[in-house]
């Protein structure tokens, strides 16, 4: 009787000490995955996808102000018209593609461009582009033209926000800045806005309407814009710079960041001093925001 109840003992204290089974789970799907956190505009601005010389322009271009001031969500449909090399895009295409938003590129438009050459030029950059932004961290863009035969920057109605950043010269001199602004009106949805930053001319000097030194009158761009159809929101002072006279001897061109010294033809002004125009640093800029009516 001793020896059984010993041996019962035993059991007990094996079986006492003997941890429970966890379950296994149902199924893989059924494992919590956590989501990747929605970036800040601050951290875009501050994201290392964007180089040092980048960040240096931020003291001028104040990008993480400007695009609050036109009110932009990462949850938003974006169309950045001509972005250029990117300056813009590698904080917007980040940023929207951690909120769930969009971005629509507005590239140059190489079927519009008859020069065989320049045209081959223009399809490289664009390929270029669009391998620099293929990498996941930026999101998944969309692509479009803009040019003065190009059809919709995006779907009619769908975009909650249209951006360009000092281009309006440039559609002046070819003579398309009104389709620009008639292309942006039927991209936007009724309440959305569109966003302009452009080189500012004084209001004492002359317009000249192909825009030849890349400086716009402010009222300029407020009426085509209201001659589309577009209601003028509030102008923010966010890229101003008071040291800018807007009349130098290359047009906007003197200025950081291009520096240019000479003219076309590599002839320099009399009495030209390139670390003047270093000094004043980038141009004077007016920031405009317009609203498509609802």
């Amino acid at each position: 009787m001793k020896r059984l109840l010993l041996v019962a003992a035993s059991a007990l204290v094996f079986t006492a000490c003997t941890p429970a089974k966890t379950p296994a789970p149902a199924s893989v799907e059924a494992e919590t995955v956590a989501e990747t956190p929605v970036m800040t505009l601050q951290q875009a601005v501050a994201s290392d996808l964007r180089s040092d010389e980048e960040k240096a322009r931020d003291a001028w271009r104040h990008p993480a102000e400007t695009l609050d001031f036109f009110g932009v969500q990462s949850n938003q449909k974006v169309v950045e018209v001509w972005p250029g090399g990117g300056w813009y895009t590698n904080i917007l295409a980040p940023w929207l593609g951690s909120g769930g938003g969009t971005l629509v590129a507005a590239g140059f438009d190489a079927a519009a461009i008859e020069d065989p050459e320049r045209r081959a030029r223009t399809e490289e950059r664009l390929a270029e582009f669009k391998s620099a932004y293929a990498d996941p961290k930026f999101g998944t863009l969309e692509y479009t033209v803009f040019s003065a035969s190009s059809g919709p920057l995006t779907q009619s109605g769908t975009a909650d926000v249209v951006l360009t950043f000092r281009n309006l010269h440039n559609w002046m001199s070819s003579g398309y800045a009104e389709k620009f602004f008639a292309d942006a009106y039927d991209a936007l949805k009724p309440g959305g806005v569109l966003g302009v930053v452009e080189h500012r001319l004084p209001s004492t000097q002359a317009q000249d309407p192909k825009a030849t030194s890349g400086y716009v009158h402010e009222d300029y761009v407020k009426a085509l814009a209201a001659a589309a159809g577009f209601e003028f929101v509030a102008a923010s002072e966010i890229n101003a710079n008071p040291a800018d006279t807007a009349d130098h001897p290359y047009g906007v061109w003197t200025l950081p960041p291009n520096n240019t010294a000479a003219g076309r033809d590599g002839t320099v002004a009399e009495g030209f001093d390139p670390e003047k125009y270093k000094a004043i640093g980038e141009s004077d800029r007016m920031t405009l925001k317009f609203r498509k009516p609802e």
